[in-house]
């Protein structure tokens, strides 16, 4: 299942309303990065095991602003153990967006994940490319709520150039992907647009 080579280069009409985008998602291991994925691709629930390089995926994702009413999303699921996570950049490079995917219900290491995140997120090839926070596993029991991940992982500290969105989800139930995608879509919207228009004033 995915671990197959799509086209790597995305191919992004710089115009609203964009038929295709690239989105690496990343986060620490055990996240359930790779069982979000397949959420999406599938419409069901699938216990993963730990990814050792990527997977990734071609979703229709329900956009409503483009013409035809939905969007391809090309999705890459980068493993997030320790020893992988020098790796991101190489993936990351050249994304419309960036999904942060955190396990709301293991507090102890959000921590770990908000330094991880804001590495990324400063590294001169990520400036200004927007973040979607997946607060993930609100079905389990003690799971923190989607603003108080936001809190910890200290958001408002990222450039202020990066547009973000904290949105809580369970890969279990499928709770909370969309209204995510859909404010991740928004913002790489946006941000194509702002490039567009700073171009034109040059």
């Amino acid at each position: 299942m995915g671990n197959q080579l799509t086209d790597m280069a995305p191919n992004t009409p710089f115009l609203p309303g964009l038929q295709s985008v690239h989105v690496v998602v990343i986060g620490l291991d055990s996240a359930g990065k790779t069982a979000l994925l397949y959420r999406l691709k599938l419409r069901e629930f699938v216990e993963t095991i730990p990814t050792k390089g990527f997977n990734t995926e071609r979703i229709k994702v329900s956009t409503g602003t483009s013409r035809a009413g939905s969007t391809s999303f090309q999705v890459w699921d980068v493993g997030g153990q320790e020893k992988l996570r020098p790796l991101w950049k190489s993936y990351t490079r050249r994304t419309d967006g960036l999904v942060f995917v955190v396990d709301s219900a293991e507090t102890e290491r959000l921590e770990e994940a908000k330094v991880e995140l804001h590495r990324i997120t400063r590294s001169a090839e990520n400036q200004g490319v927007p973040v979607l926070v997946l607060a993930n596993k609100q079905d389990l029991e003690g799971a923190v709520n989607a603003t108080e991940v936001e809190k910890v992982l200290a958001l408002h500290e990222l450039s202020s150039s990066t547009l973000h969105h904290t949105q809580g989800c369970s890969a279990v139930d499928g709770r909370g992907l969309q209204p995510g995608l859909e404010r991740l879509y928004d913002m790489i919207v946006k941000r194509k647009t702002m490039l567009r228009q700073s171009k034109k004033k040059r």
